[in-house]
């Protein structure tokens, strides 16, 4: 299922390889070291291409990367429903439902903390596919 969200017959691992490798800069090696991070946190995590972005989903989206002029913006889908001890959201606080991590050059960003975050999205996407059925039993 790797080739899941692909665009122009490619599998999303390799759009997301050639966007990092299309930007060339502190944006590039920022989204890669990102993109490892999340990998190593979850390795069941899938790598997706959507919205012409990379998202990364295991049981419902864990987070998107997304790359700007002066920051590169990591989104989680659920992340108003982590938490954050570590304080790296940054971005998109007022919502009610997403929280973004930006990252600017030369930010480094607490690697722990953020695999953390990972699984803490992960966990909670898989609960919410895990619900019980509501009916009474039969």
């Amino acid at each position: 299922m790797k080739k899941r969200g692909a665009s122009e017959g490619q599998p999303a691992s390799q759009l997301v390889s050639k966007r990092i490798a299309e930007l060339g800069d502190w944006r590039g090696k920022t989204l890669s070291r990102m993109r490892k991070l999340i990998k190593e946190a979850d390795p069941d995590a899938v790598e997706e291409w959507k919205w012409g972005i990379p998202v990364w989903s295991h049981d419902g989206i864990i987070c998107t990367g997304e790359t700007y002029k002066k920051v590169v913006k990591l989104t989680f889908a659920k992340g108003a429903s982590l938490k954050d001890p570590a304080r790296l959201f940054n971005s998109s606080l007022e919502g009610n439902v997403r929280r973004a991590i930006d990252i600017h050059e030369g930010e480094e960003v607490n690697e722990s903390a953020f695999q953390a975050l990972v699984r803490q999205a992960v966990a909670l996407n898989s609960a919410g596919n895990a619900k019980p059925s509501k009916k009474g039993k039969s």
